[in-house]
């Protein structure tokens, strides 16, 4: 019972992560890191995520206490950038324009701080 249940939150904690996939301020790492907690009572479960590339990294990333790549971070920058531009212009609101310059600007003194190449110097 105690494999069903973590199993279970394993696939609602990587569900949860993809969503980062496509909202720029969700957290993916939490949760892709979570799921792999809970997996790893089934390790065949383990294995099929750790060939999914995204998760893959967020996971060794993780377990080896390395940051993101320079491709992840620009991706990450890229669509994060974009995303909110997007959401300014559509939403027209100055204030709520300044709330998410807020969110992004923090989010990318974050990513650039766990970023491989900015860690090293």
């Amino acid at each position: 019972m105690k494999t069903l249940i973590l199993t279970g939150l394993g696939f609602i904690f990587l569900g949860l992560g993809a969503i980062g996939l496509l909202l720029p301020v969700w957290p993916t790492t939490p949760f892709v890191l979570l799921s792999v907690a809970c997996f790893s009572s089934e390790p065949n479960i383990k294995a099929k995520i750790m060939k999914i590339p995204f998760f893959r990294e967020h996971i060794e990333n993780y377990e080896n206490k390395t940051g993101l790549s320079k491709k992840t971070f620009w991706s990450s920058i890229i669509w994060l950038w974009s995303t909110l531009l997007i959401s300014m212009i559509l939403v027209s609101n100055l204030w709520i324009s300044f709330l998410l310059l807020l969110v992004g600007l923090p989010v990318t003194v974050h990513l650039s701080s766990i970023t491989r190449d900015r860690r090293e110097k």
